[in-house]
C-alpha cells in the first residue's frame, strides 16, 4: 500500500519528518518498508521560460533559445524542439542534473553544440519520470510546455505538483482496513494521539427514482451479504483534475478519465472497490448477481475470453454476464468515450469465492487483492455517497439521488471480554485502566459494561489476545519492560525432544543421511507396497484442496515415502544410499476431530555391504542408547501386529520388541515391491514406533561393576528344524541358565551335506558367572544339562560331530 502523505493530511496532522513519521507507525503495527521524496528525482530541474528562439547557424535542425531561469541573465540552450516558442514556460534541466529515460541516465553539462555554447537541456515528459496521463495536454513526444501556473527559476517539482511523499506500506492480511487511506489515518492518529477529521460524505443528487431505470437482484446472499448500485446521468469523459492526478499518481495508480479515476479514489480513499457500468449494456436495465451456468463464458476489460464454472460469482443482467464479481468487469461494461450513464457498484463480496475465482481463472487485481482480505460489510453506502460527492465536484454527471441497497448483512458487533487485570498480566505491564481505555478509543474500539465493541472495518478482532495487542502497540512495545520467559526455567529439552534427538544423532552416527519428504502422498502409494485391502491404513484423512491425486491424502504409513526416496537415489544411479527419517503418521481420530500425529523412524538402506543383520545391529544400537529394556526380534508371521509386513520378504523380515510391546517393523523388502519401485538391488527397510519406544525407555543408567569370580564358558551346538527360529532357542537357554548366565552368543548356523534336509545348524556361546563365588564345573554342567532339556522340548538336539 503506497499512502500520499499530502492526501494523509486531509484526515489527520502528524506535525512530523516523513521520517519519524515512518518509524514511529512502524512501532505502532503499521510496518514501514520504505518512503520516496518525488521531488528528489527532479532536483536540478526548474521551470525556464523561453524568451528568443532563433535557427542555429551551423544545424537547420537545431534552435538556440535564451531562457529565463529567474537570474540576473538569460541561459543559452541549443535544442531540437520544434514545438517551443518564446513566452513558453518548459522544464530546464541545469548542468550538473543527471537525468533518467528508461534505463538510460545521463549528466547535463555546459558544452558546445556545433560550436554554439548551451548551457542545459530541455525535458519532456518520459526524462521527468511522467506520462501523458499526468498531463493530458501535453505531447508525450515532444519537449513538455508547461500550462501550469509556475514562474522562471520554481524548482519544477513544485510547479508540477511533483513534490509528495509516498510511504510504503506492509499490510498484513488481517488488516485490510489499512488498505485505504482513511484506515491509515485512523492508525496515524492513534499512534501520534492526534484528532481524525473524517466527515460523512453527501451528495445533492436528482429527484429521479433509480427503481425505475435499475433493478438489483441477490441470487447467492452467502456470497454477496451486501450490494449497494447508484446511478449518474449525462455523464462527461475528461480528464480528471490536477490534485487527484496527483495523489493517484503519489499511490501508484495511473489516472485515466475522471469516472475511471473517480473509482479508484474512492478504493485508495475507504479501501472499497467499486465498478461502473455502462447502463447501455446492462441488458434489461437487471442487475443480477449469482452463480455461473457451467460453460458460460465472458470476455473481460483485458480482452481475454474466460470460461466460468458453477462455483464462480458473477453479476450478470437478464442476458449474460457483464462482471466477474470482485475481480474484473467485462470488455463491455467499462466507460467509453460516449458513455452517458452509469451505473456504480459498491458491493461486499465473500473473500475465500473471490480467491478461489482469481486463482482459477488466472486473475490478480487491486479488487481482488482487497476483497480476498475481507472488507467491512457495512460501508457500501457511505463509498457509493463519496463516489457520486466526487462526480458532482468534478462535474462529471448528474448523480440520481435514490440509490438501491440490497443489504442482507448481520449489523451485530463483534463483542469481546475487557479486563484489565489480565491484559496486563498477559503483557507484564502495568497500564491504568483509563489509559487502556483511551488507546482502544483511539482505534474506534468502544468500551462498553466490560466489553470490547470491534468496528464493522476491524474484522481481525476476535479474542481478548487481539485486544491485549491493540493496548501494546498504542502503549509502545519499546515501553514494554522485559520478563522472564515460563516454562522451563533452564531451557533444556523435555524428555520427548531428547529422546528424538537422540534417535537423529545416532542413526547420523551410524552413516545414515537423514532425509524430509511430503506428508501427503498418492491412495496409490499403498497399492505399491502391497497394503491389503481392507488395512486400516487406508483409511485416510484427504485433503480439501490438493495440488492433485498425488498428493490428496496424508500419510499413514512413512514406509512408502521411504521407498521413493530409496527409488530415486538408484535411478540417479548412487551406489549406495543409507537413509533415516523422523517423520509423522496421520491417523484419523473421531469424525470433527483433528488426526493423531505419532512420530515415526524410517529407516531405508541399500548398498555399502549392507544386509538385514546390519539394520538389526543398528536398531540394537539405537534401542541400547535409549535404554529400551528386554529387546528381542520375532520373526513377521501371521500374528504381526504390523499391515506394512506385505511389503517386507516372508523369510527376511522381523517384528522388533521391548517385553510384550511392539516397537516397530524392520527387514529385506520384497522382490515385487522393489520391482515396483525400480530398485535393482536389494534394499532394506526399518519403521519404528517412536511414541511406544519413547515409553520403555530410559534413562537411567545402572552400575555394574567388575567382576570378582572367573566365568566359565561352555559351546553349544545344535541341530533342529529349519523353521524353528534361533531367537526361540536362545530365550530358551536364558531362562534355563538362570542368574548365572552372563551372555549367550549366536556364532554359527550351518546348512549343508552333513545336514539333514529341512534342518539347520547352529552353534551358541554360554558365558556364565557366579557374582558371589567361583563357579564350579558341576554348577556349569548342570546348567548345561537345564539348558538341553529345555531345548529337547523345543525339538532341538546335541549335533554329533
Amino acid at each position: 500500500m503506497d499512502l500520499s502523505l499530502r492526501w494523509l493530511s486531509d484526515y489527520v496532522d502528524t506535525h512530523v519528518t516523513p521520517k519519524e513519521f515512518c518509524a514511529a507507525m512502524t512501532m505502532s503495527g503499521s510496518k514501514v518498508e520504505a518512503f520516496t521524496c518525488e521531488a528528489d528525482a527532479l532536483q536540478g530541474i526548474v521551470v525556464g521560460k523561453i524568451l528568443e528562439k532563433q535557427p542555429h547557424e551551423n544545424a537547420d535542425a537545431l534552435f538556440v533559445c535564451q531562457v529565463d531561469m529567474g537570474g540576473e541573465a538569460p541561459v543559452q540552450i541549443v535544442t531540437n524542439a520544434k514545438n517551443v516558442k518564446p513566452g513558453d514556460l518548459v522544464p530546464v534541466a541545469t548542468p550538473g542534473t543527471t537525468v533518467h529515460e528508461g534505463s538510460e541516465s545521463m549528466t547535463i553539462k555546459k558544452a558546445k553544440v556545433r560550436g554554439v555554447q548551451s548551457d542545459g537541456m530541455f525535458c519532456g515528459l518520459a526524462t521527468l519520470g511522467l506520462t501523458v496521463h499526468d498531463f493530458p495536454y501535453a505531447d508525450p513526444d515532444a519537449v513538455f510546455v508547461i500550462e501550469e501556473d509556475c514562474v522562471p527559476g520554481q524548482d519544477i517539482a513544485s510547479a508540477l505538483g511533483v513534490d509528495d511523499v509516498s510511504v510504503e506500506f506492509e499490510i498484513t492480511s488481517n488488516r485490510p482496513d489499512c488498505l485505504s487511506v482513511i484506515g491509515l489515518a485512523r492508525e496515524a492518529a492513534a499512534t501520534f494521539d492526534v484528532p481524525l477529521h473524517v466527515e460523512e460524505p453527501s451528495f445533492t443528487g436528482s429527484d429521479e427514482d433509480i427503481h425505475k431505470t435499475l433493478q438489483v437482484e441477490i441470487q447467492n446472499k452467502e456470497k454477496c451479504s451486501h450490494y449497494a448500485a447508484g446511478l449518474v446521468r449525462n455523464v462527461k469523459i475528461q480528464p480528471s483534475p490536477r490534485w487527484m492526478r496527483e495523489r493517484l499518481r503519489a499511490s501508484g495508480v495511473r489516472p485515466i478519465n475522471n469516472l475511471v479515476d473517480i473509482t479508484n479514489y474512492v478504493m485508495l480513499e475507504y479501501g472499497q472497490p467499486m465498478h461502473a457500468f455502462d447502463l447501455r449494456f446492462v441488458k434489461g436495465g437487471k442487475i443480477c448477481v449469482r452463480n455461473a451456468k457451467a460453460g458460460e463464458t465472458i470476455t473481460t476489460l483485458d480482452g481475454v475470453e474466460r470460461t466460468l464454472s458453477e462455483e464462480m460469482l458473477i453479476i450478470a443482467d437478464a442476458e449474460k454476464p457483464i462482471a466477474v464479481a470482485g475481480i474484473m468487469g467485462g470488455e463491455y461494461s467499462g466507460i467509453m468515450d460516449d458513455t452517458v450513464d452509469v451505473v456504480f457498484e459498491s458491493a461486499y463480496f465473500e473473500p475465500v469465492q473471490v480467491r478461489r475465482t482469481a486463482k482459477k481463472l488466472g486473475m490478480r487485481t487491486d479488487a481482488s487483492a482487497r476483497y480476498e482480505k475481507g472488507l467491512d460489510e457495512t460501508s457500501m453506502l457511505t463509498t457509493l455517497k463519496r463516489a457520486f460527492s466526487l462526480v458532482e465536484e468534478l462535474g462529471a454527471g448528474e448523480p440520481v439521488g435514490t440509490v438501491i441497497d440490497c443489504n442482507y448483512s448481520d449489523p451485530t458487533p463483534d463483542r469481546i471480554p475487557f479486563d484489565p487485570a489480565w491484559i496486563n498480566a498477559f503483557l507484564g505491564t502495568d497500564i491504568p485502566e483509563k489509559d487502556m481505555r483511551r488507546y482502544l478509543e483511539s482505534l474506534s474500539i468502544r468500551v462498553e459494561n466490560g466489553e470490547c465493541i470491534a468496528p464493522s472495518f476491524r474484522i481481525d478482532l476476535e479474542r481478548p489476545a487481539d485486544i491485549a495487542e491493540e493496548v501494546a502497540r498504542i502503549y509502545g512495545y519499546n515501553n514494554i519492560p522485559s520478563t522472564e520467559m515460563k516454562g522451563l526455567a533452564d531451557g533444556s529439552l523435555t524428555p520427548e525432544q531428547k529422546c528424538l534427538r537422540t534417535i537423529e544423532q545416532t542413526m547420523a552416527g551410524m552413516g545414515c543421511s537423514g532425509i524430509l519428504t511430503y506428508s501427503f502422498i498418492s491412495p496409490k502409494w499403498f497399492d505399491k507396497i502391497r497394503l491389503p485391502e481392507d488395512s486400516a491404513l487406508r483409511n485416510t484423512v484427504t485433503i480439501r484442496n490438493p495440488l492433485g491425486e498425488d498428493t490428496s491424502v496424508m500419510q499413514t504409513t512413512t514406509l512408502p515415502g521411504m521407498l521413493e526416496i530409496l527409488a530415486g537415489n538408484y535411478n540417479h544411479r548412487n551406489a549406495q544410499a543409507w537413509l533415516f527419517e523422523l517423520g509423522k503418521e496421520y491417523l484419523p481420530t473421531e469424525t470433527g476431530k483433528l488426526p493423531a500425529e505419532p512420530h515415526r523412524l524410517t529407516v531405508g538402506m541399500y548398498g555399502g555391504g549392507c544386509d538385514f543383520f546390519t539394520l538389526k545391529g543398528m536398531l540394537e544400537v539405537l534401542l541400547g542408547k535409549l535404554g529400551v529394556p528386554d529387546v528381542r526380534f520375532t520373526r513377521c508371521g501371521e500374528d504381526c501386529p504390523y499391515d506394512e509386513k506385505s511389503a517386507f520378504h516372508p523369510g527376511r523380515s522381523a517384528v522388533v520388541w521391548s517385553g510384550d510391546t511392539a516397537l516397530g517393523i524392520f527387514g529385506e523388502i520384497h522382490p515385487v515391491v522393489q520391482e515396483t519401485y525400480g530398485i535393482g538391488v536389494r534394499c532394506y527397510a526399518a519403521k519404528l514406533d517412536v511414541p511406544a519406544v519413547f515409553a520403555v525407555s530410559t534413562e537411567e543408567i545402572t552400575y555394574q561393576p567388575l567382576p570378582k569370580f572367573p566365568a566359565m564358558t561352555r559351546d553349544l551346538s545344535l541341530v533342529c528344524d529349519e523353521e524353528l527360529p534361533v531367537a526361540g532357542l536362545e530365550a530358551a537357554i536364558r531362562e534355563a541358565v538362570g542368574r548365572s548366565l552372563e551372555k549367550v552368543e549366536l556364532f554359527d548356523v550351518y546348512r549343508g551335506e552333513q545336514i539333514a534336509a529341512g534342518k539347520k545348524s547352529v552353534s551358541y556361546k554360554i558365558v556364565m558367572r557366579n557374582a558371589e563365588e567361583t563357579m564350579t564345573n558341576e554348577q556349569a554342567d548342570a546348567a548345561m544339562k537345564r539348558v538341553l532339556k529345555a531345548l529337547t522340548k523345543l525339538g532341538a538336539e546335541l549335533r554329533e560331530l
